[in-house]
Protein backbone atom coordinates (compact mmCIF):
# COMPACT_ATOMS: atom_id res chain seq x y z
CA UNK A 1 0.00 0.00 0.00
CA UNK A 2 1.27 3.19 -0.89
CA UNK A 3 2.12 6.27 1.69
CA UNK A 4 -1.07 8.23 0.46
CA UNK A 5 -0.59 10.77 3.12
CA UNK A 6 2.44 12.45 1.31
CA UNK A 7 0.18 13.11 -1.91
CA UNK A 8 -2.75 14.04 0.05
CA UNK A 9 0.08 16.56 2.32
CA UNK A 10 1.10 17.93 -0.93
CA UNK A 11 -1.94 18.89 -2.23
CA UNK A 12 -2.99 20.71 1.00
CA UNK A 13 0.25 23.05 1.11
CA UNK A 14 -0.21 23.48 -2.26
CA UNK A 15 -3.49 24.52 -2.46
CA UNK A 16 -2.55 26.90 -0.10
CA UNK A 17 0.54 28.45 -1.84
CA UNK A 18 -2.47 29.21 -4.33
CA UNK A 19 -4.51 30.80 -2.09
CA UNK A 20 -1.73 33.66 -0.78
CA UNK A 21 0.21 33.45 -4.10
CA UNK A 22 -3.01 35.23 -5.54
CA UNK A 23 -1.69 33.88 -9.66
CA UNK A 24 1.38 35.30 -9.11
CA UNK A 25 3.57 33.03 -11.42
CA UNK A 26 7.12 33.96 -9.28
CA UNK A 27 5.26 32.91 -6.24
CA UNK A 28 3.69 29.79 -6.92
CA UNK A 29 6.93 28.34 -9.09
CA UNK A 30 9.39 29.71 -6.45
CA UNK A 31 6.77 28.85 -3.11
CA UNK A 32 6.38 25.19 -5.08
CA UNK A 33 9.71 23.98 -5.68
CA UNK A 34 10.62 23.13 -2.19
CA UNK A 35 6.56 21.34 -1.85
CA UNK A 36 7.43 19.05 -4.66
CA UNK A 37 10.97 18.35 -3.51
CA UNK A 38 9.57 17.24 -0.79
CA UNK A 39 7.18 14.92 -2.03
CA UNK A 40 9.38 13.34 -4.34
CA UNK A 41 12.03 13.41 -1.85
CA UNK A 42 10.41 9.77 -0.98
CA UNK A 43 9.43 6.97 -3.51
CA UNK A 44 6.53 5.45 -1.05
CA UNK A 45 3.64 7.11 -1.88
CA UNK A 46 2.37 6.61 -5.91
CA UNK A 47 0.46 4.03 -6.22
CA UNK A 48 1.24 1.60 -8.97
CA UNK A 49 -1.69 1.97 -11.08
CA UNK A 50 -0.56 5.73 -11.52
CA UNK A 51 3.18 4.44 -12.10
CA UNK A 52 2.48 2.03 -15.08
CA UNK A 53 4.00 2.39 -18.37
CA UNK A 54 3.18 1.94 -21.77
CA UNK A 55 4.90 -0.44 -24.54
CA UNK A 56 4.85 2.25 -26.90
CA UNK A 57 4.13 5.80 -25.91
CA UNK A 58 4.73 7.58 -22.54
CA UNK A 59 1.57 8.21 -19.74
CA UNK A 60 -0.08 11.09 -18.19
CA UNK A 61 -1.89 10.13 -15.39
CA UNK A 62 -3.90 13.00 -13.17
CA UNK A 63 -3.32 12.82 -9.73
CA UNK A 64 -5.18 15.81 -8.73
CA UNK A 65 -6.75 18.97 -10.20
CA UNK A 66 -7.83 22.16 -7.78
CA UNK A 67 -11.58 22.00 -7.77
CA UNK A 68 -10.84 25.71 -9.54
CA UNK A 69 -8.02 24.39 -11.62
CA UNK A 70 -5.61 26.33 -10.55
CA UNK A 71 -3.38 23.73 -10.64
CA UNK A 72 -3.26 20.34 -11.15
CA UNK A 73 -0.32 17.69 -10.44
CA UNK A 74 0.55 14.75 -12.90
CA UNK A 75 2.53 11.70 -12.85
CA UNK A 76 4.32 11.13 -16.00
CA UNK A 77 5.65 7.42 -16.70
CA UNK A 78 8.09 7.02 -19.47
CA UNK A 79 9.12 3.62 -20.71
CA UNK A 80 12.59 3.08 -21.84
CA UNK A 81 13.72 6.05 -24.59
CA UNK A 82 10.00 7.30 -24.94
CA UNK A 83 9.75 11.06 -25.42
CA UNK A 84 7.50 14.02 -26.20
CA UNK A 85 7.16 15.79 -29.29
CA UNK A 86 8.72 19.45 -29.33
CA UNK A 87 5.67 21.17 -27.45
CA UNK A 88 4.45 23.90 -24.98
CA UNK A 89 2.58 24.46 -22.07
CA UNK A 90 0.46 27.95 -22.03
CA UNK A 91 0.96 27.91 -17.95
CA UNK A 92 3.63 28.10 -15.91
CA UNK A 93 5.26 23.82 -13.95
CA UNK A 94 7.33 22.35 -12.22
CA UNK A 95 8.68 19.13 -12.78
CA UNK A 96 10.42 16.66 -10.68
CA UNK A 97 11.81 13.76 -11.01
CA UNK A 98 10.67 10.47 -9.11
CA UNK A 99 12.40 7.61 -10.44
CA UNK A 100 15.21 6.85 -13.05
CA UNK A 101 16.23 10.34 -15.20
CA UNK A 102 15.14 12.33 -18.07
CA UNK A 103 16.51 14.71 -20.18
CA UNK A 104 14.79 17.64 -21.07
CA UNK A 105 16.02 19.67 -24.85
CA UNK A 106 14.72 23.18 -24.53
CA UNK A 107 14.28 25.49 -28.25
CA UNK A 108 13.19 28.53 -29.56
CA UNK A 109 10.80 28.92 -31.99
CA UNK A 110 11.64 31.11 -35.13
CA UNK A 111 10.14 32.35 -38.26
CA UNK A 112 7.49 30.47 -40.21
CA UNK A 113 9.20 28.00 -41.78
CA UNK A 114 12.14 27.38 -40.22
CA UNK A 115 12.69 24.67 -37.56
CA UNK A 116 12.95 25.40 -33.66
CA UNK A 117 16.36 26.08 -32.81
CA UNK A 118 17.63 23.81 -30.06
CA UNK A 119 18.71 25.90 -27.26
CA UNK A 120 20.40 22.85 -25.21
CA UNK A 121 19.69 20.28 -23.16
CA UNK A 122 19.12 19.34 -19.07
CA UNK A 123 19.41 15.75 -17.36
CA UNK A 124 17.56 15.60 -14.36
CA UNK A 125 17.95 12.91 -11.96
CA UNK A 126 16.11 11.41 -9.30
CA UNK A 127 15.22 14.77 -6.75
CA UNK A 128 15.99 17.13 -9.16
CA UNK A 129 13.54 19.87 -10.08
CA UNK A 130 12.89 22.32 -13.49
CA UNK A 131 10.23 25.24 -13.89
CA UNK A 132 8.67 25.70 -17.36
CA UNK A 133 6.62 28.70 -18.39
CA UNK A 134 6.03 31.04 -21.31
CA UNK A 135 8.45 33.77 -18.86
CA UNK A 136 11.06 31.39 -18.59
CA UNK A 137 10.94 28.98 -22.00
CA UNK A 138 8.26 27.12 -22.47
CA UNK A 139 9.16 25.06 -25.67
CA UNK A 140 10.40 21.84 -24.90
CA UNK A 141 11.19 17.79 -25.65
CA UNK A 142 11.01 15.64 -22.41
CA UNK A 143 12.87 12.11 -22.96
CA UNK A 144 13.39 9.29 -20.77
CA UNK A 145 17.27 9.52 -20.31
CA UNK A 146 17.13 5.48 -19.63
CA UNK A 147 16.64 3.34 -22.33
CA UNK A 148 16.08 0.40 -20.44
CA UNK A 149 14.11 1.14 -17.36
CA UNK A 150 11.23 3.26 -16.48
CA UNK A 151 11.53 7.02 -15.25
CA UNK A 152 8.92 8.88 -13.60
CA UNK A 153 8.18 12.61 -13.02
CA UNK A 154 6.10 14.52 -10.70
CA UNK A 155 4.16 17.64 -12.79
CA UNK A 156 2.49 20.76 -11.20
CA UNK A 157 0.43 22.80 -13.54
CA UNK A 158 -0.86 25.91 -13.28
CA UNK A 159 -4.17 24.63 -14.80
CA UNK A 160 -5.78 21.71 -15.50
CA UNK A 161 -2.87 20.77 -18.10
CA UNK A 162 -4.97 18.01 -19.76
CA UNK A 163 -7.53 20.20 -20.33
CA UNK A 164 -5.16 22.93 -21.77
CA UNK A 165 -5.01 23.95 -26.19
CA UNK A 166 -1.84 23.68 -26.68
CA UNK A 167 1.03 22.93 -29.73
CA UNK A 168 3.43 20.83 -30.95
CA UNK A 169 5.91 22.37 -33.17
CA UNK A 170 7.69 19.91 -36.21
CA UNK A 171 11.63 19.96 -36.10
CA UNK A 172 11.88 20.14 -39.65
CA UNK A 173 9.95 23.43 -40.51
CA UNK A 174 8.52 24.40 -37.20
CA UNK A 175 4.87 23.91 -38.48
CA UNK A 176 2.66 23.91 -35.63
CA UNK A 177 -0.41 21.72 -34.46
CA UNK A 178 -2.86 22.35 -31.89
CA UNK A 179 -3.67 19.72 -29.29
CA UNK A 180 -5.15 19.10 -26.32
CA UNK A 181 -3.59 16.43 -23.83
CA UNK A 182 -6.28 14.77 -22.09
CA UNK A 183 -5.41 11.99 -19.22
CA UNK A 184 -3.93 8.12 -19.44
CA UNK A 185 -6.43 6.96 -17.02
CA UNK A 186 -10.33 7.95 -15.94
CA UNK A 187 -9.37 7.99 -12.09
CA UNK A 188 -7.43 9.84 -10.04
CA UNK A 189 -5.89 8.64 -6.72
CA UNK A 190 -8.08 8.58 -3.26
CA UNK A 191 -5.76 10.81 -1.66
CA UNK A 192 -8.87 11.53 1.68
CA UNK A 193 -8.94 7.43 2.62
CA UNK A 194 -7.82 7.04 5.81
CA UNK A 195 -7.56 3.71 6.31
CA UNK A 196 -7.44 2.86 10.21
Amino acid sequence: MSNIARLRSFVADFTRLADRAGGVESTLIEGGKPLLRELIRADDWLPPAFATAHPSRYQQYLLHCDPLERFSVVSFVWGGGQSTPIHNHTVWGLIGVLRGAETGARYELGAPGTPPRRLGDQRLESGDIEAVSPTLGDVHRVSNALSDRVSISIHIYGANIGAVRRRTFDEKDGAAREFVSGYSSDVTPNVWSRPS
